[in-house]
């Protein structure tokens, strides 16, 4: 389930409590942890609903400006179910709330037992990152971090051409993916993103 970066923000704000989804099948479940760049969302409840039955002001509670907004956003076939999902959110740098437990990133950081698939999954997020950006920025982003781990985010930045304020979040998408750890000062890659390099590297 994917979450643009302007609705988990106000998820994580505690303004939005609630999305709705269309899929042929329910794809997500209550308890499921979902990685954004603001933190982790938690699926709360899922429960099918009558599309017909909402409104203008339930597409704004969603984040949308209006129902035909929302609908607009919706994919699948028209007569796929029209599933109402209660969100909230889980955490955010420093790990979960403490009644939903340790932030699965922490695990997914160390986790450098990667699979093919694991390594095909990763990269091509990646590679689509760097694809709609204006100039590539994710690959050498981790190269970077790699070289210099410690280093004030203004400074990384600015290897980049970045401004500090388009460098952070940019990290923080490569955090969401288990490649990266913040330190007191600057970054590190974790383990699972070292392993990442390696192989990159050792493919060429």
């Amino acid at each position: 389930m994917l979450i643009r970066l302007a609705i988990a923000e106000a998820i994580a704000a505690g303004t939005i409590r609630v999305q709705y989804r269309r899929w042929a099948k329910r794809r997500v479940k209550a308890g499921t942890w979902i990685h954004t760049p603001a933190g982790v969302v938690v699926v709360d409840s899922i429960s099918e609903c009558d599309p017909e039955s909402l409104t203008d002001d339930d597409a704004r509670a969603a984040g949308e400006l209006s129902i035909s907004a929302l609908r607009k956003g919706f994919r699948g076939a028209d007569g796929d179910p029209v599933w109402r999902v209660e969100v909230s959110f889980g955490g955010g740098e420093a790990g979960g709330r403490p009644d939903r437990g340790e932030d699965p990133r922490v695990g997914l950081r160390a986790d450098d037992d990667l699979s093919d698939d694991d390594v095909a999954m990763v990269t091509t997020k990646l590679d689509r990152m760097d694809e709609r950006a204006d100039a590539p920025w994710a690959w050498r982003t981790l190269e970077l971090i790699r070289e210099r781990p410690a280093v004030l985010a203004a400074d990384l930045g600015a290897v980049l051409g970045l401004e500090r304020d388009v460098f952070k979040p940019r990290v923080r998408r490569l955090k969401a993916l288990g490649l990266t750890e913040s330190l007191k000062v600057g970054y590190r890659l974790s383990p699972r993103g070292e392993k990442l390099l390696d192989i990159r590297r050792s493919d060429r």
